[in-house]
């Protein structure tokens, strides 16, 4: 009874917002409630109404997008990146650009407009292009060799940092319809895919062929940021890999720091890597965003929750007495994490924990303990992360644990650090990296970097993962998904209740 009871609800709201979508709403709302059954309760310092209508309109719109792109193959009131950038500045969401974003503005516009106008030829559209499996594509491949390139050529973008070469691929993304076979992902973590997706299919006679497909399968356009090439695993397989994705009609849209000509410089077997260079200017349009400004260092940490500098303790606690509510009163607490073992918690309310770094860090803690509290906690408040090197290694092996924790449970993290993620791992390297790097002369930059340095090329692989995700879990879209999480499990409470209550 209790069942039904909420079923109907769910059923009349949905049906009163938007008739054609209640199947696809009351579908998901089936799903979050599954999901919620192994999450613990936690109350929220938000306006609880304000949630609910912000996290119903989000379901609502999504079904409905879905379904408009069924039925219509498109999207509606969508221009372009340029419309939507001087949409945002006037309505004061993004500052005033210079001539140089404008550049690279009319860019992505034209090649907006360039793959609306080809959309057809290019085979974007998921719901019409075919369904013939990647490996059967292969199979066939040995029998009909063919190539099938794309009409429209990509884009590359590159320049110097925080010139906003992120943000205005993101705003290019978000404009694209929806209904095409479309994938934003960083270039690290694409990579890392890649070869997870090799490693299965071992036993092929060419495994990167067919993992090309696959990836051609399910993204006809692919935006790749932070292109950069490190690792001479990497640097070996790419011209193979985009060779294949290419000619299976894939279309790059990559951000980076380096011009083509500089990427991998001075790696290993650099020669082996040079044809992929050339294989990336015949395919994509080389653009450089040439300003000089960093917009990153123009916001104040005070607008975000990654806070760069020292003695800043004061103005972490204030953000974290925001987040739980300015009249709760944060408490010393004590939870089990694993196995029995109780992890003492300096100050918790309201689902937030604050720590400072040496207490999760520096003390032989792993992820189970991580994953332990984060049964309790969605928000972590950390005070004080160094910069890291041979001195405290250790403690960077358990902050990159207590990221990828974070990141998979989709916790969100405010703390105050020495430096900017990539400046958090400066001085860890790989073997390679060390082999690479010029012996210094100078006795200051021996004193200051190389008696610090630490070599360790597990470390140093997974330190760009971690700066991928902390860069993420600071963004505008993880913070926002991460608040319609919370209104929706806060929601599930509140029809628990009501269902109690409906019971009695």
């Amino acid at each position: 009874m209790r069942t039904v009871a909420l079923l109907v609800r769910q059923f009349q709201y949905s049906y009163r917002s938007r008739p054609r979508t209640y199947l696809t709403s009351l579908a998901r709302r089936q799903e979050d409630l599954k999901d919620a059954k192994s999450v613990s309760a936690y109350k929220l310092a938000c306006n609880t109404e304000i949630y609910r209508a912000l996290n119903h309109s989000f379901f609502i719109l999504r079904a409905l997008s879905i379904n408009t792109a069924k039925v219509t193959g498109g999207d509606v009131n969508k221009a372009g990146p340029l419309v939507e950038y001087e949409r945002r500045i006037s309505l004061g969401e993004l500052v005033d650009g210079d001539s140089c974003q404008l550049g690279t503005l009319r860019e992505l516009q034209r090649l907006y407009d360039e793959l609306v106008e080809s959309a057809h030829a290019c085979k974007l559209d998921r719901y019409t292009a075919s369904e013939k499996s990647s490996r059967s594509r292969w199979l066939w491949s040995r029998f009909l060799p063919q190539s099938s390139y794309s009409p429209v050529k990509g884009l590359y973008l590159y320049g110097g940092v925080g010139t906003g070469k992120t943000m205005l691929m993101d705003l290019f993304f978000d404009e694209l319809p929806c209904n095409w076979r479309k994938k934003r992902i960083h270039f690290h973590d694409f990579t890392l895919n890649v070869h997870s997706c090799l490693q299965k299919h071992k036993g092929v006679a060419d495994p990167l062929e067919v993992v090309a497909g696959e990836i051609a399968d399910e993204s006809v356009l692919l935006c790749l940021d932070e292109f950069m090439v490190n690792d001479v695993a990497d640097a070996l397989i790419l011209n193979r890999l985009f060779g294949h994705l290419f000619s299976n009609g894939v279309i790059l849209v990559a951000t980076s720091n380096r011009a083509p000509d500089k990427l991998y410089e001075g790696g290993l077997q650099r020669d082996l890597f040079l044809p992929f260079i050339a294989t990336l200017k015949e395919r994509c349009i080389i653009h450089e965003i040439g300003s000089s400004i960093d917009y990153r260092k123009m916001t104040s940490a005070e607008q975000g929750f990654y806070f760069i500098g020292e003695d800043l303790s004061v103005l972490l606690k204030q953000k974290f007495q925001l987040l739980i509510g300015e009249k709760t009163v944060a408490t010393p607490q004590q939870v089990e994490v694993v196995m029995g073992r109780k992890l003492q918690v300096p100050l918790g309310a309201n689902g937030c924990a604050y720590f400072r770094f040496e207490e999760l860090c520096d003390r032989p803690l792993g992820a189970a303990d991580y994953f332990g509290l984060f049964k309790y906690f969605h928000t972590l408040a950390l005070e004080g992360v160094p910069i890291f090197g041979l001195h405290n290694r250790t403690a960077a092996y358990r902050f990159v644990t207590l990221v990828d924790v974070m990141y998979e449970n989709k916790a969100r993290l405010l703390c105050t650090a020495e430096g900017s993620p990539e400046e958090l791992f400066e001085r860890i390297v790989t073997i390679s990296d060390a082999q690479q790097m010029a012996p210094r002369t100078s006795s200051r930059s021996r004193k200051s970097d190389d008696f610090d340095l630490c070599v360790d090329n597990e470390l140093g692989f997974a330190k760009d993962r971690t700066i991928s995700r902390l860069t993420e879990m600071n963004s505008k879209e993880y913070l926002e998904h991460h608040a319609g999480l919370l209104a929706e499990k806060q929601l599930t409470r509140e029809d628990q209740k009501e269902d109690d209550a409906f019971q009695a």
